[in-house]
């Protein structure tokens, strides 16, 4: 069965030529940090199955205290971006098209810090161990914005409730 389209009856009037135009590569994938609502939880997903079943099944090591592992690693922000990087620097240097020395590289260039900095012991994972999650707090800051303009000042009627 064919559905007949606009572009389906013009291509059927005319003869067709091979187009000498390539179409448009795909967008790069954008950093997860950029990402907000479906398109964040997509992202999400597809890291966490690259995770659940590449990453951790081949490259997971034991859980000590000196190499923590979080099971709800996707509630640790910080985690969600290396892993995110990780993943993405996956799929440029072993993906198809990708150099015959992509896998190397990316097992020296990016797993190894990657990890190390995951798993170290004041890392994202700190306090977190088996079947126990534990929450991060970001550090204080004294202004949100030091070199933004100053705040409006108050009116009158503010300092007088003072």
């Amino acid at each position: 069965m064919t559905i007949d389209t606009p572009e389906a009856e013009q291509e059927a009037q005319s003869p067709s030529e091979p187009s000498s135009e390539a179409p448009p590569p795909p967008p790069p994938p954008q950093f997860i940090l950029y990402l907000d609502g479906p398109e964040y939880t997509r992202n999400l997903r597809q890291l966490t199955l690259w995770t659940h079943h590449v990453l951790l099944p081949v490259y997971g090591r034991e859980i000590t205290s000196a190499a923590p592992w979080c099971s709800r690693w996707w509630e640790h922000q910080e985690a969600v971006a290396q892993l995110h990087g990780l993943w993405l620097a996956w799929a440029d240097l072993t993906g198809p098209g990708s150099p015959l020395a992509g896998p190397a590289n990316w097992h020296r260039d990016y797993l190894g810090p990657v990890m190390q900095s995951l798993r170290d012991p004041m890392g994202p994972f700190a306090g977190c161990k088996p079947g126990n999650h534990r929450s991060k707090e970001a550090p204080p800051v004294d202004a949100v914005d030091p070199f933004g303009p100053p705040p409006a000042p108050s009116s009158e009627s503010d300092q007088q409730r003072r």
